[in-house]
């Protein structure tokens, strides 16, 4: 564990993710200095001891380090380097670190551009999803130069439980996109596992802790299983965000002449999700795509094995 350090931090998103990520910045002691587009996220992490900015520029202005946790490419983008953004903003021997889950290519080339400015930066997106983020437990996967790692340890372990510094600029992109796929495509298995089931008339409930015990466990089956299977749609990681993500993955395994065949059938999956307005309800309302495959809805009694 790195020894406690605590110093200015200029977060920049105040999303789902990102507000309890300030959050918990704060509380670790760090003196946070905080902007949005969305004026009630700024107040409320105002209310938890963090400064109000009013731009991208004031939020970098007069901080150890600058962290972004923003929806996709163009926004990290656009922060960066428009009029007032970070290039232009963050002094000479400054850092900057990017949590967003964004091109590992774009990445690359903003690591580029910044460090022609004298300015490091760092690629950190992180897996965990909201409640990660709540409980200060994301797993961070860190792309960038070591001396830079090292200057923002302190305040990635504000956040996570588990840091792994795995390469250079845009690496730490390219694991968070196969993270990614492993979950799209866990995610559709246990779709597919619970559809079957179903259809032949177990207890999904009775099935899912069977599935626990063995070979077929895993993180999404566990925290994701029961709102399936009640059919709880309610907003976590959204489907549209992991939509942005596998699309992300799709075009990465194009760039390196990579062929993801289940990468691209879950892919078509989220956009049907999306098609039916489900854009805003969280990952595990993939399974309507099921729903409406089989007739059938999650929460219904199962249909009698025998019929």
């Amino acid at each position: 564990m790195t020894e406690k350090t605590t110093g200015r931090v200029g977060f920049i998103g105040l999303g789902t993710m990102g507000r309890e990520m300030a959050r918990n910045l704060i509380e670790a002691g760090h003196a946070l200095t905080v902007y949005d587009v969305d004026g009630a996220a700024i107040a409320g992490l105002v209310a938890k001891g963090a400064k109000a900015a009013a731009s991208v520029a004031e939020a970098a202005t007069g901080v150890d380090i600058v962290i972004t946790m923003l929806p996709d490419t163009p926004h990290v983008e656009e922060v960066v380097r428009a009029p007032g953004g970070l290039l232009h903003t963050i002094p000479s021997g400054g850092l900057f670190v990017d949590m967003s889950t964004i091109s590992a290519g774009a990445t690359r080339t903003l690591a580029a551009d910044l460090a022609a400015a004298g300015i490091s930066m760092l690629d950190a997106p992180v897996s965990g999803g909201p409640l990660g983020a709540k409980n200060a437990a994301l797993s961070i996967m860190v792309g960038g130069e070591t001396e830079a790692v090292a200057r923002a340890r302190p305040y990635l372990e504000g956040m996570g439980t588990t840091i792994s510094h795995v390469g250079i600029a845009g690496a730490g992109q390219t694991v968070k996109l196969c993270n990614q796929l492993v979950c799209g495509v866990n995610l559709q298995a246990i779709c597919e596992a619970l559809a079957l089931g179903r259809a032949c008339g177990v207890d999904l409930d009775q099935m899912r802790n069977v599935l626990l015990g063995g070979s077929a466990s895993s993180w999404m089956l566990e925290k994701l299983g029961p709102a399936m299977i009640e059919g709880d749609a309610s907003a976590g990681f959204r489907i549209d965000l992991m939509l942005k993500d596998l699309r992300l993955v799709l075009e990465m395994a194009q760039a390196q002449s990579v062929p993801l065949p289940a990468t691209s059938l879950v892919t078509t999956q989220y956009i049907d999700a999306r098609a039916h307005g489900e854009g805003s309800n969280g990952n595990q309302a993939l399974f309507k795509v099921y729903d409406r495959m089989t007739g059938q809805r999650a929460g219904a009694p199962a249909l009698d094995a025998a019929e």
